[in-house]
């Protein structure tokens, strides 16, 4: 299937109307990368304060390493999908350990680190070392889908645009490509209204020539997502409240939260409150009253958080390793998820009256 790409057209495009990104003004590897982390699954305009406040917290890959997880949590706090945070720690120890400090700018190398998948790979090696390697996010997925009429993006039809695209870099600035592809995606050709009236690339484009490009490729029907209730406790010892660490091999490892859990089929609440407490923290509580409920969703599921009040009862929590007691003014010190958040907002409107 031969369809030329107006390379030329696209880059020119590209340098005349790219954002101007913090992270475009540099090729280090280290600050590509941390971008391209914080970029999975979260929009540009939630990522840029956040990586501005990291780089300059955490200027090197070395001052990565050296942090303790916890402070760079805190960092992380608001972005999501904590184990990207968590695989990058990881990674810079691996960096500095086994590598001098030094970003490697071989590919298997590279991709062998926690949480380097061919996307990141490729985004950070060709920006930052100028290496012919593709970058193919969804958006550059969804130009060439358009670009090729491909409806289905089955295996055979991406692999087939990623050896295009493997061609056209060897006769091109791979930095100034995979970027110009990425950001014809974001700002052109969009998934709901692209405005193939301005894209540099639009003449050789089967999606444009069937005059409806968003069937192109065709959008995954979305599935209705499982809904759960979750009970978890505020419990008091004089003026502080208990709460733990999460494992970091779970959803949100390493946050802190309040004990608790999910509520089983035919629990009411408050015996599933109980049950929890005494499976997690090995002790009798007793309830107070209710606190508050909040909702909160996921990306693969949704929650009813329901909280409340209790205390020791006269038994008293023996403390386990990642937990602590802290007061209300504690609690920017550690980093909680944003299903906690809420809880802690809508009591700070309301006195945390007991």
């Amino acid at each position: 299937m031969q369809i030329k790409i107006d390379s030329k057209a696209l880059i020119d495009w590209y340098n005349n109307n790219k954002r101007a990104l913090p992270f475009r003004s540099t090729n280090d590897p280290y600050k590509i990368w941390i971008s391209e982390i914080m970029l999975q699954q979260t929009q540009m305009k939630t990522v840029i304060p956040f990586y501005e406040k990291w780089v300059n917290k955490f200027p090197t890959i070395e001052s990565v390493s050296k942090s303790k997880v916890d402070d760079l949590l805190k960092s992380w706090e608001g972005l999501g999908y904590y184990r990207r945070c968590i695989n990058f720690y990881k990674a810079s120890k691996i960096i500095i350990q086994k590598h001098e400090g030094v970003v490697p700018s071989n590919y298997n190398t590279f991709k062998s680190l926690p949480g380097v998948g061919d996307y990141t790979a490729g985004a950070v090696l060709s920006i930052s070392f100028g290496l012919p390697i593709p970058a193919i996010d969804g958006n550059v997925k969804r130009v060439m889908a358009r670009l090729y009429g491909f409806k289905n993006l089955t295996r055979y039809n991406e692999n087939f645009i990623k050896k295009v695209i493997m061609r056209i870099l060897k006769h091109l600035n791979p930095c100034d490509f995979n970027q110009s592809l990425m950001e014809l995606g974001a700002l052109i050709c969009t998934p709901a209204s692209p405005k193939c009236f301005k894209c540099p690339i639009s003449k050789n484009c089967k999606g444009y020539q069937s005059g409806y490009p968003t069937n192109y490729p065709k959008r995954k029907v979305k599935k209705t997502l499982p809904h759960f209730n979750v009970v978890t406790a505020i419990i008091w010892r004089g003026d502080t409240f208990y709460i733990q660490k999460r494992s970091e091999d779970k959803m949100l490892g390493g946050l802190w939260e309040f004990p608790g859990g999910k509520v089983e089929k035919g629990e009411t609440l408050e015996l599933a409150l109980l049950r929890e407490l005494k499976e997690e923290c090995n002790f009798n509580g007793r309830i107070l009253k209710k606190a508050t409920s909040i909702k909160h969703r996921y990306s693969h599921f949704s929650i009813t958080m329901h909280c409340y009040y209790c205390d020791e009862n006269n038994e008293k929590i023996i403390s386990i390793s990642d937990s602590n007691w802290i007061r209300k003014s504690q609690i920017s010190q550690y980093s909680f998820p944003k299903a906690n958040h809420k809880i802690f907002n809508f009591l700070n409107k309301h006195d945390w009256t007991i």
